[in-house]
């Protein structure tokens, strides 16, 4: 008989899911945002939009920390689109926020089970994974800016695939090892 969902720790792993994923871009709109609100970018926006993007394009650096890239549609001038974060946007420090947040949501919610496993911890771990996922796949949908003909955001299918699986699973899983071999 395999283990069920009943002995795991599935609503500390959605709590931790989406405390990680709120603290994360919480931690980039402090780190970016007042820098995109004069930025040339969100300046163009306002003037064919009508309204400010920032807490957007904040989003847009907060996937480019996932390494997700951002596409455009019928906006020739911005191709190639940039990457926001490191060269010469901002600072590379923004790579390090995603995958130490997941690493310490796997950690607590290992220590919250009390696991001393390295196989239950990254099984604990794992179980940031569901929703941080739907998180990835509805902000990339939420931070796409829209003016006229014209759009951009995440990529979708990196928002999905990078972001909402690879970064949490591996991240929040290693957690979940050290608080099983860190157990006492």
């Amino acid at each position: 008989m395999s283990p069920s969902l009943d002995d795991k720790p599935v609503v500390q792993g959605a709590v931790a899911g989406i405390g990680a994923w709120l603290l994360g871009y919480v931690l980039t709109y402090l780190l970016v945002a007042t820098d995109i609100e004069s930025s040339p970018l969100n300046r163009l926006i306002e003037a064919f939009g009508g309204e400010s993007a920032t807490y957007e394009l904040v989003g847009w650096v907060f996937y480019n920390a996932h390494l997700v890239d951002i596409t455009y549609t019928n906006l020739g001038l911005l191709s190639p689109a940039p990457n926001f974060v490191g060269g010469d946007g901002f600072t590379p420090f923004l790579y390090v926020v995603p995958p130490a947040l997941l690493f310490v949501a796997g950690l607590a919610v290992g220590r919250s089970a009390g696991v001393s496993d390295p196989m239950d911890g990254a099984v604990a771990g794992v179980l940031v994974t569901p929703v941080y996922l739907v998180l990835a796949v509805v902000g990339a949908f939420v931070v796409t800016v829209s003016v006229g003909d014209a759009s951009g955001g995440p990529d979708v299918v990196q928002a999905l695939l990078i972001a909402g699986i690879v970064y949490p699973a591996v991240c929040s899983g290693l957690g979940g090892v050290v608080a099983a071999a860190t157990e006492s």
